[in-house]
């Protein structure tokens, strides 16, 4: 592997530091945290500036990008603001939709996405009952009459109340936890019967999280996307690739907690000096460099690995649960260097610690990850 960023990438990486420092500024970050809510021209600046659209096909407006550099410029948008933003998951949203959908689909959520810059559908999987367990799911999509109608309830659904359309995971007829057929349904998400209650988070408060109930919620064939009864795989095709972005995320926030530790350290004095030049100090510093590095590290040879066809389904598994739960710790110890401003929302250490906690559920919980690295690794060590 080579770790050396391409110059194509650097150029990119420093776009966006530059497109970072023109348009945003700690204080409307923490106006945003406080609001629930992105300034729509931030968004927008994003978009405009080419990011939030790498990856698709340039068919549709998109940027030829591998996943390798799709993940520097989520970490280091993360580093640099030390905050969660509701678009940086859009592109792998859009994946789903473009490897799966109708030409029809594809441009529809593009180009919703390009007139608004927020992003245009939503993605409904879990259930209050089916998290972790996707067979316990119980939202069903009844055909009769030639329509096809979903019933059921969602939660911990991103976007939830302001995506306008939504991409919805639902068995076919029957809810029995025998039944493994699910699909997915692409429809407005203000179709008549689709209703959001808002969930509050103590973290990442400008993406909206919701609980939705769907009530007889009519559609037709025309919203399946993919095949009938292959919805849950299809989701999983890029699902790996979701939770590598996910550490990524938890990179760039312990790398901005990282930072910020740092510059506290060599600046605030006790005693007669910084309070870097203490051991313990030192010793906090050391150990979160070495996780830093350690979580860099496996989520760019992962990366490496999706962009050069090999799987990662193991190496997803270990990534997920080794970065995001040493992402809070990263966080948490960087707070310990602030001591009692750590604990304030007046420093970006107190957010990222919250954000970085938030991130170790989504896309899997750590001991879920546990369940899916064993069996690969028996596979692996087992022959």
């Amino acid at each position: 592997m080579d770790f050396n960023k391409t110059d194509e990438q650097e150029l990119l990486l420093d776009s966006l530091r530059e497109m970072v420092a023109r348009e945003v500024t700690e204080d409307n970050i923490k106006n945003w945290y406080e609001q629930g809510t992105i300034d729509p021209k931030f968004s927008r600046a994003f978009l405009d500036a080419g990011f939030g659209l790498m990856g698709i096909p340039e068919e549709y407006g998109g940027t030829p990008a591998d996943i390798t550099t799709i993940f520097m410029v989520a970490e280091e948008l993360t580093r640099l603001t030390a905050a969660s933003f509701p678009f940086l998951s859009n592109v792998l949203n859009l994946f789903d939709i473009v490897e799966f959908g109708t030409p029809e689909q594809i441009r529809l959520t593009v180009d919703t996405y390009k007139n608004t810059g927020e992003a245009s559908f939503l993605l409904a999987i879990s259930e209050p009952q089916s998290g972790s367990d996707n067979s316990a799911m119980t939202t069903t999509a009844v055909r009769r009459n030639g329509k096809v109608y979903l019933n059921g309830t969602k939660t911990f659904v991103t976007h939830g109340g302001t995506a306008p359309y939504s991409l919805i995971v639902a068995k076919d007829e029957s809810p029995e936890i025998t039944n493994k057929n699910m699909s997915m349904w692409l429809i407005p998400s203000d179709s008549p019967g689709i209703k959001f209650a808002p969930l509050h988070k103590i973290g990442q408060k400008p993406i909206k999280f919701s609980e939705m109930y769907l009530d007889n919620v009519e559609t037709d064939e025309s919203a399946l996307v993919g095949i009938q009864g292959k919805g849950f795989l299809q989701l999983m095709k890029n699902f790996e690739v979701e939770r590598i972005l996910i550490c990524v995320f938890s990179l760039g926030l312990a790398q901005a907690a990282m930072d910020d530790a740092a510059a506290y350290a060599s600046q605030r004095a006790q005693f007669g000096q910084p309070i870097g030049k203490f051991q313990m100090i030192q010793e906090l510093l050391s150990d979160m460099e070495i996780r830093i590095k350690n979580m860099r590290n496996m989520i760019y040879e992962t990366a490496w690995k999706h962009d050069n066809g090999i799987s990662i389904r193991l190496d997803s598994a270990l990534c997920k649960r080794y970065v995001c739960k040493t992402a809070t710790q990263v966080c948490s110890d960087a707070m310990q260097i602030l001591g009692g401003i750590g604990y304030t929302t007046e420093t970006r250490v107190s957010r990222a610690w919250q954000d970085a906690r938030g991130w170790e559920f989504a896309g899997g919980t750590e001991q879920i990850m546990v369940h899916i690295a064993g069996r690969e690794l028996l596979k692996k060590y087992v022959k």
